[in-house]
């Protein structure tokens, strides 16, 4: 927080008033001394008190709030210091999310708030005494006025983007049951895109999902959960089915795929404020960035079951055990194998695998015998075989544009033993040049589609940069800019002249022996020198 001046002093109190953020100049408090205040920056700046409340509610009671929507900051007090630790540190390795704005906390330089009875503290008290109302049981949720910003719906409306993979009831059924009892779902497709109502018990439990959940991915680059509260407060279901449930009445008939809503209950959801319209990212060839969940070590979370498993769930055995972690369905094997159309006959199998190899694990190559330029390539799983499909179907390489579609085949056969091919199949099961075996590797976090920017990494301190703008122009490519890390000499970004002369250098320097045993790692970058 440099950009503060005349820091408080670390005085027992702060009075709170009118024009809280005017007067209010910083808070800079060194991240190990403990506090039950805890600074909150980085907010949306339509954010409302409940929002901020139910980020502290796992860890225990909240019992004061300080909102400074002018400096986009808060600050809560927790009723003990370890609820306050326990916060702190969860938030430290998992970074909340509330309308794709991430949030960042720290201690405070305060013990302790005290507020006055100023406008802009009264509505965050009476936020804090309806939540907690809620929270003990002491008072029911329709108690709260609808449309105040303490009674959240306990209805969500969830909208599943980027829907490369089938996402059943029964799967938001297990995602959304690690915050709380899910009393029904209904699932249906609405201006091409599937969508769910989702109900929880109460309100909180509800905020709870939303915040941990929204913006994230069910399935590493796909499947983007977007989700905002539903003006309804309970759901009318009328068939137990794979397109709705009520899961507090088993006794229901199933139904034939009739309508499991009535349409001016459906008007009634869409007309909620604040609904997540189209995503901003455009198309399959631009993801989000996922702000995934990961599990903080060792760490119990009051009321949040099994304290927030990871989400975006990476490929092979990593998939796996994510999946089974969190009771995911695996992801169909049959979706594995591309064939890939339209190949230069002079590009090899280890060159194909190296350009596939950005977006996932490459298992198989096997170039097709009457067509050399056909070629089956299988992944490790199905989603990294849809997202190599997304971002390289139409790319060019070696001056032919690629087309690439799923096979009908299910794995890639080798050759039985003594009937040869010619070497046109290889397996690179083995293969270390596999960017993805390791479970939580970074490297799923940095998935983009090709670019004229690639991002240089395992560069030894010898290496200057005329070397490396010799290496990537030798193959007669041009050199536009180039830019070691300010922070990590190790890494770099160097910019050639167009997308398919990046794609050839990350083809022909990836892996590439710069000495002193380091192999130089090549990926695309989202930055622009």
């Amino acid at each position: 927080l440099n950009s503060f001046c005349n820091p408080p002093s670390s005085s027992a109190f702060y009075t709170a008033n009118g024009n809280d953020s005017k007067k209010f100049k910083g808070d800079i408090r060194s991240p190990g001394v403990l506090s039950r205040v805890i600074h909150v920056r980085k907010l949306p700046n339509d954010i409302n008190e409940a929002e901020v409340i139910s980020l502290g509610l796992p860890f225990g009671k909240v019992t004061n709030l300080l909102m400074l929507k002018g400096k986009n900051q808060a600050f809560l007090e927790m009723n003990t210091e370890e609820a306050a630790q326990t916060m702190v540190t969860y938030y430290s390795s998992v970074t909340p999310v509330i309308r794709n704005h991430p949030i960042f906390m720290q201690y405070s330089n305060h013990k302790e708030l005290k507020t006055d009875n100023s406008p802009n503290q009264v509505r965050a008290q009476a936020a804090l005494q309806a939540v907690n109302a809620v929270h003990t049981g002491s008072m029911t949720l329709g108690a709260i006025d609808p449309s105040g910003m303490a009674g959240p719906s306990p209805v969500l409306r969830v909208i599943v983007e980027n829907l490369f993979y089938p996402v059943t009831l029964d799967v938001l059924h297990q995602i959304f049951s690690k915050f709380g009892t899910v009393l029904k779902v209904i699932t249906f497709t609405k201006n091409n895109q599937f969508q769910a109502l989702l109900q929880f018990t109460d309100g909180l439990t509800a905020q709870h999902a939303k915040l941990a959940l929204d913006g994230q991915n069910i399935y590493n680059g796909c499947c983007t959960l977007r989700i905002s509260f539903s003006k309804l407060t309970s759901l009318n279901v009328k068939y137990n089915n794979d397109k709705s449930r009520d899961y507090t009445r088993p006794d229901l008939p199933t139904g034939d795929s009739q309508p499991t809503i009535e349409h001016h209950a459906l008007a009634a959801a869409f007309a909620a404020p604040g609904i997540i319209s189209a995503s901003p990212y455009g198309g399959a060839h631009a993801f989000p960035p996922a702000f995934a969940i990961q599990q903080a070590a060792g760490l119990t979370i009051p009321g949040v079951p099994g304290a927030l498993a990871s989400l975006a769930i990476p490929g092979g055995a990593a998939a796996a055990a994510a999946a089974s972690r969190l009771g995911f369905p695996s992801l169909p094997g049959t979706h594995c194998v591309m064939l890939v159309s339209n190949l230069n006959p002079e590009v090899s199998r280890s060159q194909s695998s190296l350009f596939v190899g950005v977006y996932g694990d490459v298992l198989r190559v096997k170039i097709m015998f009457n067509k050399k330029e056909n070629a089956l390539i299988q992944m490790s799983d199905g989603t990294q075989a849809q997202l190599a499909m997304s971002h390289l179907n139409g790319q060019k390489l070696y001056g032919r544009p690629l087309r690439i579609t799923l096979s009908k085949h299910t794995t890639v056969q080798m050759p039985r033993e003594g009937h040869e091919d010619q070497g046109l199949t290889k397996d690179y099961s083995s293969s270390p040049l596999h960017r993805f075996k390791k479970p939580g590797s970074k490297n799923y976090s940095n998935i983009f589609p090709p670019s004229s920017t690639l991002h240089l990494s395992n560069i030894p301190p010898l290496v200057v940069e005329d070397d490396l703008k010799m290496l990537f122009a030798s193959n007669g490519a041009l050199v536009k800019n180039f830019k070691f890390f300010q922070k990590d000499r190790k890494m770099a970004l160097i910019q050639m002249g167009s997308v398919e002369e990046a794609i050839e250098s990350l083809i022909q320097f990836h892996n590439h022996d710069l000495g002193e045993n380091h192999h130089l790692r090549v990926s695309f970058s989202k930055s622009i020198i």
